[in-house]
């Protein structure tokens, strides 16, 4: 399964980067998640790790595997049945606008099996982050 959204954002990118490296503070912007918090010591970069709560799902540890300060970065989340791989790029678009970029996919061999029940909760997910992100970062621009 592959699911991709394109946001714009009325907000500067460093602002859109700063929401998204805060990690821990992802629930107060979207209601996918129900808690993160950080196992790694430091500000995330590649390697950190965080369990994420969300609702519906059980706990998964995820970590980042790739990173671009300022730019994005992609984690993962991996069980022996299947890998989630979450991206967030922003691309600047001036002074005060950035487009935001959230891609998921999940591979394996139990990943097709898993899109039918859970293929229409995890796209929803996405689409409330990317809402929750544009919606918190504007209000907070501001």
């Amino acid at each position: 399964m592959r699911y991709q959204v394109t946001v714009n954002v009325a907000a500067a990118s460093e602002r859109v980067w700063a929401v998204l490296a805060d990690v821990e503070g992802w629930p107060r912007w979207t209601l996918s998640k129900a808690g993160v918090r950080l196992l790694s010591e430091g500000p995330v970069v590649v390697g950190s790790e965080a369990e994420v709560r969300r609702p519906k799902l059980g706990p998964e540890v995820w970590q980042v595997t790739a990173m671009e300060a300022g730019r994005g970065f992609e984690w993962r989340s991996q069980n022996p049945a299947f890998t989630t791989i979450s991206t967030y790029r922003i691309e600047p678009l001036g002074a005060d606008r950035s487009r935001v970029v959230l891609g998921l996919q999940q591979k394996g061999f139990m990943a097709p099996l898993l899109a039918l029940p859970y293929g229409r909760l995890t796209r929803r997910y996405v689409d409330m982050e990317a809402a929750g992100l544009k919606r918190y970062c504007e209000a907070q621009d501001r």
